[in-house]
């Protein structure tokens, strides 16, 4: 008699609920959505593995081989012209996911379309920029802004969206690494050689990194690369530390043959684990990769992005009003080798 009562009591209320297909189709759209840049993200090492094991990509990585076949816009295959971009941003905080983290090193490595060599531009952590649903902030904190946090594609969308607006150039790809990821990266290239023109001491750990070039190992350049309060310039002698190690990254990559390898490449970006998020939405990694072959050297230029005294004693820097113009214009307009030949003195020695 209950379940009678049941049935009959469903039967007469189900014409009155509402259709769930619109509510399905949101809801498997927005799923879909988040599998794709979460693919954008993590994908990339392992298109790589994929592309070793296939055979297929391997000529357009070496440089030794011309690429077979042409692509579907007429070009030979991973061949990409013109000047690009590459956001690299590092984080902060310890631990998978922590409950914080800012950018502190932000830096856009510009390859221009001579292939002559890259760029390592820093854009200082405490820039003034605007930043959307937040107003005007520290550059830094454009990566804590994105939502959901902490999560690693979320922060890199909105600082690239940011680093956009404020430079007027097209950031092709980029990536996120955290301290673990660094540390983990470093060590598996069995060290860098950073050489330093000052002596450096911890503020975190008390270690001492001496003038001079010295090879470091994972934890080392986490620490080095952490240092800022006993530095003469602060974060701007860290954001030169920071372009000093990626270029003995490179180096030390180049001489591995990691960068023309793609089963080494894979090795070292799986190396990373969670502490890398690769970007490569607007220009695969692949493609990328196979630029690498055609610059004429990899010792690449550090440039930090010009800017003046703090605004109102907030520690807000603002864009230098006369030369950070001027230097932006040179960015987008693919002219940085004429900036520098013109301002030798805004170089920042790489080793």
């Amino acid at each position: 008699m209950i379940e009678d009562d049941l049935r009959a009591a469903f039967a007469r209320h189900e014409p009155l609920t509402p259709s769930t297909g619109p509510l399905r189709v949101a809801i498997d759209r927005l799923a879909a959505v988040r599998r794709r840049r979460r693919q954008r993200f993590q994908a990339a090492g392992v298109t790589l593995a994929l592309l070793a094991a296939l055979g297929v990509g391997v000529p357009q990585l070496r440089p030794d081989r011309p690429a077979e076949g042409p692509s579907l816009s007429g070009q030979p295959a991973g061949a990409q012209s013109g000047a690009l971009n590459v956001l690299l941003l590092g984080v902060d905080g310890f631990g998978e996911e922590p409950s914080h983290r800012l950018a502190d090193s932000v830096l856009l490595v510009h390859i221009p379309a001579d292939r002559s060599r890259p760029y390592l531009i820093s854009l200082p952590r405490d820039l003034e920029v605007s930043i959307p649903g937040r107003g005007t902030e520290k550059l830094n904190s454009a990566f804590y802004s994105g939502k959901p946090r902490p999560d690693l594609d979320a922060g890199y969308d909105l600082t690239r969206r940011v680093v956009a607006d404020l430079t007027g150039v097209r950031v092709d790809a980029g990536a996120v690494l955290t301290f673990t990821g660094l540390r983990r990266i470093t060590d598996a290239v069995d060290g860098v050689e950073v050489c330093l023109p000052t002596e450096v001491r911890s503020w975190h750990t008390r270690r001492t990194f001496p003038a001079g070039c010295q090879r470091l190992d994972g934890a080392a350049s986490v620490d080095l690369l952490r240092q800022r309060r006993y530095l003469p310039d602060g974060a701007f002698d860290r954001d030169r530390n920071a372009q000093r190690y990626v270029a003995a990254l490179i180096r030390r990559a180049v001489a591995q043959d990691v960068l023309t390898n793609p089963v080494r490449l894979t090795a070292l970006l799986s190396a990373a684990g969670k502490g890398l998020a690769v970007d490569d939405d607007g220009l695969p990694l692949t493609r990328l990769v196979a630029v690498l072959p055609e610059l004429k050297t990899v010792d690449p230029v550090g440039l930090s992005l010009p800017v003046g005294p703090p605004v109102d004693n907030a520690s807000r820097l603002p864009l230098d009003p006369k030369q950070g113009p001027a230097f932006l214009a040179a960015l987008r307009e693919d002219r940085l080798a004429q900036w520098v030949a013109q301002h030798p003195e805004q170089v920042n020695p790489v080793r």
